[in-house]
């Protein structure tokens, strides 16, 4: 899927209740937006691999009529801080103050949290938190079976860079423990605060209680689509359970936040317009 033509993305610093950070924010074409959608990006390194299908996909849902806002957290491309700074309580607080920010502005548009990685987390973690009454619909993509599942993904590449025929149990456990002591850990150019840690390790996908909405739930691999991994599907029962209108799918296409070349998944990206354009037209005749 090529960059939509007419691109009208405006970089901004926004001032969130204090809180200077960078962001690009894609305006609907075509007048009032059909859905505001925040997007929440995945941790360290992963963020910079899928820079190129998150512009992509902004870009593409702006040409649709959708008003999308791109968020650096702090500490994470040109925002304030280093890495280093970054706690998981302050990257929901940037969530929530950048949600808080789009569903300020003109019209009623519905709110969709749009997450990659560690920011389907953030995404489901805010949602939790809005304290607006109406739901919020979350858009997820290659949703983690949870943070821990992260931090031991991220702890991994230290120990990538130190083993040499070493211990990786003994390597781990002494990670762990510094983390645990409060001290920092670096891996691949990224200092983990123990903070940050802490957090993302407690994150799960567990549907915020009173607030159903629509959730969107889509992974890539493979060469054919299908259903999402099987580890997946206990999760999504329990969304349904709660009242959340579930869409899940696996469509074709690479791990495009892990791989060392720029790829694309355009299968991704043709699901993810044509789900927001569904649920637009849903609302839309609800609302005649």
């Amino acid at each position: 899927m090529p960059p939509a033509a007419g691109d009208r993305a405006q970089p901004l610093y926004l001032d969130l209740d204090g809180a200077r950070r960078f962001c690009l924010h894609h305006p609907a074409h075509g007048g009032a937006p059909r859905a505001r959608v925040l997007y929440l990006h995945p941790l360290a390194e992963e963020m910079n691999r899928s820079r190129r299908m998150a512009s992509l996909q902004a870009r593409a849902l702006a040409a649709a009529g959708c008003e999308v806002l791109q968020i650096d957290l702090l500490g994470c491309g040109d925002s304030p801080g280093d890495f280093r700074d970054a706690t998981w309580d302050a990257w929901r607080d940037d969530a929530l103050r950048a949600s808080r920010w789009l569903r300020g502005r003109a019209g009623n548009a519905p709110l969709w949290l749009w997450g990659l990685r560690a920011g389907a987390l953030l995404a489901v973690e805010a949602a939790r938190a809005l304290e607006e009454p109406d739901p919020c619909n979350l858009l997820l993509w290659q949703p983690p079976a949870s943070g821990r599942a992260v931090l031991q993904q991220f702890l991994r590449l230290r120990l990538a860079q130190a083993l040499a025929g070493g211990d990786a149990a003994a390597l781990m456990k002494s990670l762990r423990a510094q983390l645990e002591a409060g001290q920092a850990v670096q891996a691949a150019g990224y200092e983990l605060s123990s903070a940050l840690a802490r957090g993302l390790e407690a994150a799960q996908l567990t549907p915020p209680p009173a607030r159903a909405g629509h959730l969107a739930w889509l992974e890539v691999g493979g060469t054919e689509p299908g259903e999402p991994a099987p580890g997946a599907q206990p999760t999504l029962a329990a969304w349904r359970a709660a009242g959340w209108r579930v869409d899940a799918h696996r469509l074709p296409g690479p791990a495009f936040w892990a791989t060392a070349e720029t790829e694309t998944a355009p299968a991704l990206l043709q699901a993810t317009q044509a789900l927001l354009a569904a649920t637009a037209v849903v609302r839309e005749g609800a609302a005649a």
